[in-house]
């Protein structure tokens, strides 16, 4: 979120800034509201004042006009409540501002490949896809989670599960162990409020998966990542300069309703209603995120490195970054039944947009308390590396060779093979 005292220092500028997300947002109307806002608690204060000053005369005679001034702001402060319902319900859905690194662009066609790593496989076969893969060895089954869940799930079986929980032990031990991150193992459900923090909600309600409780408790929400969770662990807080940076990492279920994606990926786990993934969070002094942020993106690269996967880095542009994000690198891994690199990481920084948002906050060199900056990325998506690792690694015979890196945590495996 932005704040409002900043947005008025210089309001053509950030209206400038804000064209380059290529949004249709009213902000005349966000300026007309805040003007009338601010007027509305202006004349409040004048007559609380008013009212505290006849309560300390004393002076009896003025008991009916403070009277007649209580019931005043009391109409006030409802007036005021309806303009600020709807001035937030501008704010709350206005993104953050891009960087100014990023490049202008309506979509991913505007993207911009920042550079490439690893070598891609050349197969002396027609090389397979990871469900033709999963299938053939009977270790992906998607008809049986289509009738026990429904569409976009799927069992991952034997060897194969083996491989998908060796992935997220040794991100977790990689990112834990050589990159400084705190392992958590946070709540899969958040409050309504929590999602509100990191930017889920209220813009993206409907790709949100709501869990109904008991009649008249709060709603909660499955998380969409850990982001979500992690973010909020200094929700509300001033943290002490001295603990910053925190690093935080979590492999978790994730849960979306791919709402929007209808027709996209249809076919094997792309795209999933649940799905697992090792999530960095990062919580930094607001004039250190850019450089975090580069650490980050490294520590997400290093793992697909260790795989020996081949990968590309792309700076995202102004149309196609997420809705905190001010700056974001997406890692996209070589998927050779497609002949093409598709997304396994997206690493943003969102600048203090989230803790405007979550009210977190600390105390800068000049002693004045100020707004954290917070970071996210995936390290990786476990689903996606799994494919990665069934089509880069794939034989003729339809066997697939373990990475080196992975196999003392699959009992020294070398190779699953067609039983």
């Amino acid at each position: 979120m932005h704040n409002l005292k900043e947005i008025r220092k210089d309001f053509d500028s950030f209206k400038n800034s804000l064209k380059k997300r290529n949004i249709d947002i009213d902000l005349s109307k966000l300026e007309k509201l805040d003007q009338q806002n601010r007027e509305f608690i202006q004349k409040k204060e004048t007559l609380e004042k008013e009212k505290k000053d006849i309560s300390k005369s004393k002076d009896k005679s003025l008991y009916e006009k403070s009277k007649k001034i209580s019931i005043k702001i009391e109409k006030l402060t409802e007036e005021q409540k309806t303009i600020k319902t709807e001035l937030d319900k501008i704010l709350f859905n206005i993104p953050n501002i891009p960087h100014q690194d990023v490049p202008n662009g309506l979509d991913e066609n505007s993207n911009l490949e920042v550079s490439k790593s690893g070598k891609i496989p050349k197969f002396d076969f027609k090389p397979k896809s990871h469900y033709e893969l999963g299938e053939n060895l009977k270790m992906l089954d998607f008809d049986l989670a289509t009738k026990t869940s429904g569409s976009r799930f799927v069992f991952v079986k034997d060897k194969l599960a083996l491989l998908e929980r060796a992935l997220s032990n040794f991100m977790l031990d990689t990112h834990i162990l050589k990159n400084d991150y705190k392992e958590i193992s946070p709540p899969l459900l958040v409050s309504e409020n929590t999602m509100f923090g990191t930017g889920q909600l209220p813009k993206f309600e409907n790709d949100q998966f709501e869990v109904k409780l008991e009649e008249g408790s709060d709603r909660k929400f499955l998380i969409p990542t850990a982001e979500v969770i992690l973010t909020n662990i200094v929700k509300d807080k001033i943290i002490d300069k001295k603990d910053l940076p925190m690093r935080f990492v979590a492999s978790t279920p994730c849960f979306r309703k791919e709402a929007g994606s209808y027709g996209k990926d249809t076919k094997g786990m792309i795209r999933q209603h649940q799905f697992y993934k090792v999530e960095m969070v990062s919580i930094v002094e607001q004039d250190k995120c850019q450089d975090e942020l580069e650490r980050m993106t490294n520590c997400a690269t290093n793992i697909l490195d260790l795989l020996e996967l081949p990968y590309r880095k792309v700076i995202l542009c102004t149309g196609d970054m997420g809705f905190s994000a001010e700056k974001t690198y997406d890692i996209e891994v070589w998927l050779p039944s497609e002949n093409k690199y598709r997304e396994i990481s997206s690493c943003s920084s969102c600048s203090t947009f989230q803790a405007i948002r979550m009210k977190s906050r600390y105390k800068n060199e000049k002693n004045e308390t100020v707004f954290l900056g917070t970071l996210n990325g995936s390290g990786l998506a476990i689903g996606r590396t799994l494919i990665a690792v069934l089509e880069n690694y794939q034989n003729k015979d339809g066997s697939i060779i373990i990475p080196k890196i992975l196999r003392p945590y699959m009992n020294n495996l070398e190779k699953i093979a067609i039983n």
